[in-house]
């Protein structure tokens, strides 16, 4: 069976797409230990293709695949691997290995693998690196994580402020260790602080004679090495920018960040919110062990039942209440469904607001007072509907006006909780994806339960 018609690419030289089809043929040349040809599959690909085709190998199948890779082992394949397949890859190849991979990347890459291995792995690697390599990665490591230091590329083109247009493209086509990818030149003072930046694109369209001051961008965004990565993606996001200086405590330029990076930030930073809206741990991923799972998820499902053993409690004081009246046990469900959907909704909205910034304190008060209005809105009109087929289904027309005003009232809780919480637990230096959820569940079936069977007790009783 030819390549070609297993995934129908010609012979082009082109890199291949990570379809179906071309995972199976990879699978079916390594069940037949036909390694020369799983090598030359995965070879074929682009290095972030390679990194998916690893993370959709069985453990054994991908195992294969990274030995038959060993010598010819993209470096960059590292950067772009799960975290959780990446220490298993790291740990089949050895430390050594990894030192060689780690050479051949841009730094910022460099230290977003070296920084996910243990204290001694991370010590094996810098000794084997170059002095100025490994000098530039500690300096990395020593930044805050999820900061700029840590996210920057050292690797930057800086050039004096008094040169013209025709000197600094002369610089760059006599330097061979410029980075790789980069889109603007910086502009630096004597004391090395950036004053302006020129597009790739303004200095192409530009005589040689031209002083590069005269074509610059003066009002540069400046990013702080130690400013936290999402205020460097939102500041990516508001001036649409493609690549931003970033500067140490003395204003000196000493790293660049690009948009590339910045795109990698916000998946991570969106990623790791819906995780912790979930009550799901960072370390748990698709490629983790079932234990390590398990263990992710205990303490999340542990606040949870607390809160469930609080709702329960406060069942407990109308225990006499629903054996008179059974109907009470039946209805009491939607009542607090209706208030954790409405609590979940709003602190939805709420937390994606915060995290865009979008809700400040300078607008909390009339986005709760918002929030508020939506719970009375929704609550009449759900009071209307579930009231009438409670009405319609136990013949009782007071308990249809019970579970009305019951279900106004947790709307109503939970708009408010849905929109508060989140800003206040912020306000006291809390993530409020983390702890908003397991709290509105509390609040909304206590406040549901207490408020349905108290109605209930008062009114029909």
């Amino acid at each position: 069976m030819t390549e070609e018609t297993v995934i129908g690419v010609n012979n082009s030289g082109a890199a291949h797409e990570l379809t179906p089809e071309f995972i199976a043929a990879v699978n079916l040349a390594l069940d037949q230990n036909e390694t020369t040809e799983a090598i030359s599959l995965a070879q074929s690909l682009h290095y972030a293709d390679l990194a998916d085709l690893l993370e959709n190998l069985a453990h054994v199948r991908r195992a294969e695949l990274v030995e038959a890779l060993r010598s010819d082992f993209d470096p960059n394949v590292f950067a772009e691997l799960d975290d959780t397949v990446r220490e298993r890859v790291i740990d089949q190849l050895g430390i050594s290995h990894i030192a060689e991979a780690v050479a051949g990347l841009d730094t910022d890459d460099a230290l977003d693998v070296v920084e996910e291995l243990n204290t001694d792995e991370q010590q094996e690697v810098l000794e084997a690196l170059p002095a100025g390599e490994r000098s530039l990665i500690e300096q990395g490591l020593s930044y805050p994580e999820d900061s700029a230091g840590r996210l920057m590329q050292r690797e930057v083109v800086a050039v004096p402020m008094h040169w013209t247009v025709g000197q600094a493209i002369d610089y760059m086509r006599d330097t061979e260790n410029l980075p790789t990818d980069f889109f603007d030149l910086f502009l630096v003072d004597p004391l090395h602080n950036p004053v302006g930046t020129v597009p790739l694109s303004r200095v192409m369209r530009t005589g040689r004679d031209v002083e590069l001051t005269d074509v610059m961008r003066k009002h540069i965004k400046i990013v702080p090495v130690e400013m936290d990565q999402e205020e460097v993606a939102f500041l990516f996001r508001q001036r649409d920018l493609i690549s931003a200086p970033v500067v140490d405590g003395a204003g000196r330029l000493v790293g660049v960040i690009t948009v590339d990076d910045i795109v990698d930030v916000i998946y991570e930073e969106h990623e790791e919110d819906i995780m912790r809206l979930a009550g799901v741990g960072e370390e748990d991923d698709l490629y983790s062990a079932v234990i390590d799972t398990m263990k992710s998820r205990f303490s999340w499902l542990l606040i949870h039942l607390g809160a469930a053993m609080i709702a329960a409690y406060v069942i407990s004081f109308f225990a006499g209440t629903i054996e008179e009246m059974v109907a009470l046990a039946v209805l009491m469900p939607i009542v607090a469904t209706m208030g954790g959907t409405a609590s979940v909704q709003t602190l939805t909205v709420a937390v994606r607001a915060i995290a865009m910034k979008e809700l400040t304190m300078s607008n909390a008060y009339r986005t709760i007072g918002k929030e508020v209005a939506v719970g009375v809105l929704n609550g009449i009109l759900f009071a209307i509907l579930i009231g009438a087929v409670a009405w319609a289904w136990f013949g009782s027309p007071a308990l249809g006006g019970v579970i009305g005003l019951a279900i106004v009232i947790n709307l109503i809780v939970a708009g408010f909780t849905g929109s508060a919480l989140p800003i206040l637990l912020q306000r006291m230096g809390y993530d409020p994806a983390v702890a908003s959820s397991a709290f509105l569940t509390s609040i909304t079936d206590v406040v549901g339960f207490y408020v349905f069977l108290g109605l209930a007790a008062s009114l029909l009783l």
